[in-house]
């Protein structure tokens, strides 16, 4: 986020989490909308050389929450009655208002670490008054159990809530590209992967996601006869067995996959330059490294690799 060093506390780049505010407009911007999430409010002053440091040190906290807290600013110097009635009496000042009312405050700068804890505070404070909230890791979990049992609506369902309580949750982002891919709409959950919000990119469930999708797309037929009779006359055909392997991880046969690349691990480890056992890497990031049968099958790996 660009700040102008002009005026640290003007003109916010995000109208919706961090704003201006004045006499005018606080008990609607700052009392009504402090209702239900957490407000800070930073009085500040154009000659305040504290407040040209703090200023941004609170923006960025501010937008590191997420959405769970937003900001006013307020220039003393044009809303000398709101100074007043709030007894500011020397800036930068901030109060957080919940509820419509002032919970907390404090004068001067502070270091990013106690501004982090005082935000917290108040997201805290607003969680604990909200008993109905959704429990994300509850509903996460939930998610993660309706996809793996094929209930893909409650799964995207889940996915769909948590996001709307915490955009950048990478877990319920990856969840709902997951849900597009057992639906077979591989063109939703490539939408999903191209337009990924920056925060969420870099996670690993993430990238696990997106490579189940890969290997979603990697056999888009699931007619594997022809393969299992290659096999039936040569089980060392590696090659028809490998290609065996990645078809059925794609058709949702996913055990049976990971036994055939295991068993051409078992009959010659180095194939290919470890083909089979990069392959296998790839399928147990796909499910996901908590995922029970990607335990399983390292544990099948390993079994062979050590045996």
């Amino acid at each position: 986020m660009l700040i102008n060093q002009d005026q640290p506390a003007g003109a916010a780049n995000n109208n919706d989490l961090i704003f201006d505010v004045g006499t005018a407009d606080f008990e609607d911007k700052v009392m009504r909308g402090s209702i239900d999430t957490p407000i800070l409010v930073d009085f500040w002053a154009p000659w305040c050389g504290p407040c040209k440091q703090l200023g941004p040190m609170l923006e960025q906290a501010v937008t590191q929450a997420g959405g769970k807290i937003r900001m006013a600013k307020v220039n003393i110097d044009e809303n000398p009655e709101l100074a007043q009635a709030l007894r500011v009496q020397s800036v930068p000042m901030v109060f957080a208002f919940f509820g419509g009312q002032p919970v907390n405050a404090f004068v001067g700068v502070k270091a990013p670490g106690e501004l982090k804890s005082f935000i917290d505070q108040m997201i805290e404070m607003a969680r604990q008054a909200r008993p109905d909230a959704l429990d994300i890791p509850q509903a996460l979990s939930e998610a993660a159990q309706a996809l793996s049992a094929g209930d893909l609506d409650l799964a995207q369902g889940l996915y769909v809530q948590v996001l709307g309580e915490d955009e950048q949750n990478a877990q319920a982002y990856a969840g709902l590209i997951r849900t597009f891919i057992a639906a077979g709409q591989a063109e939703h959950a490539q939408e999903m992967i191209n337009n990924v919000p920056d925060a969420i990119s870099g996670d690993a469930a993430f990238a696990a996601a997106k490579t189940a999708l890969e290997l979603a797309m990697d056999v888009p037929v699931h007619d594997f006869s022809h393969l299992e009779e290659k096999l039936a006359k040569n089980p060392a055909d590696h090659a028809a067995r490998f290609d065996l392997a990645v078809g059925l991880f794609s058709a949702g046969e996913k055990e049976r996959a990971i036994d055939e690349l295991v068993e051409i691990v078992r009959r010659d480890r180095k194939w290919e330059d470890d083909k089979a056992r990069l392959q296998l890497l790839k399928f147990f990031e796909a499910l996901g490294f908590a995922d029970p049968l990607a335990a399983e099958g390292r544990r099948k790996l390993s079994a062979v690799l050590f045996s």
